[in-house]
């Protein structure tokens, strides 16, 4: 039977109950693991955390396991770690192969890109789709310098998930997003609202009605009945 653990026993906590001796092994076990899993990352070809694919991502966790089990476990021989290592890789090797020469799979793999924003309007039906959140399509587009819809032309949702934009020349007015609507939200009004100025954009989609003296209803696009006024972009901002 085993001994029963002490809690909060500052010897088992910080050295364990291995030899002395063994933190040497994992000093070794450490530069062997890590310099073999360097080399086959070098030969897959890595890129930035930012740029990587799922494929590449999924590389990294499952190598992030393989490698640290090998380094401080002493039940797991080094020769089985860099064999899981090797496979992984391989996998990795073949999966950029099927991906190369078979479009199908790329796009079940990697995924593909869709357009998220057409003319300073929401594409609803791709926000659905991708599970991407208003709020999180207004921060991608804060963060590129975008103060409202209307300075958008195109802007697609990368298989990546990153967001890439092409701005209107020159910029409409359009659904306001800066500030955040957490920091300072729109003024909204319904339904009966007579247009005047630069018009009344849709807060759910971003269609924007610029009839002078027409009465709003319901969004044409999404039928959606909550407006805000449409906010022209600086010139010198778009």
């Amino acid at each position: 039977m085993e001994d029963p653990i002490v809690p909060f026993d500052l010897m088992r906590m910080f050295f364990g109950t291995d030899p002395a001796l063994f933190y040497l092994e994992i000093v070794f076990r450490t530069f062997v693991i890590y310099a073999y899993a360097l080399l086959l990352i070098r030969w897959v070809g890595g890129r930035g955390i930012a740029q990587m694919s799922v494929v590449e991502f999924l590389l990294v966790i499952a190598l992030g396991s393989a490698v640290g089990d090998a380094m401080f476990y002493p039940e797991v021989p080094i020769l089985h770690a860099m064999l899981v290592i090797t496979i992984v890789v391989l996998i990795n090797k073949f999966l950029d192969v099927l991906i190369f020469h078979y479009k199908p799979i790329e796009k079940i793999i990697d995924g593909v890109t869709s357009e998220v924003v057409s003319d300073g309007v929401i594409n609803m039906e791709t926000l659905r789709k991708s599970k991407l959140g208003k709020s999180e399509l207004f921060e991608g587009l804060r963060e590129q310098g975008i103060a409202n819809l209307g300075a958008v032309r195109k802007a697609y949702l990368e298989s990546s998930g990153r967001l890439s934009t092409f701005r209107a020349r020159p910029p409409r007015p359009g659904l306001p997003i800066e500030p955040a609507w957490g920091v300072c939200p729109p003024e909204k009004f319904g339904p009966g609202t007579v247009v005047t100025g630069t018009g009344a954009a849709c807060c759910k989609c971003g269609t924007v009605i610029q009839d002078s003296g027409r009465t709003l209803t319901a969004c044409p696009r999404c039928g959606n009945k909550t407006w805000t006024h449409a906010v022209l972009a600086e010139q010198n901002g778009s």
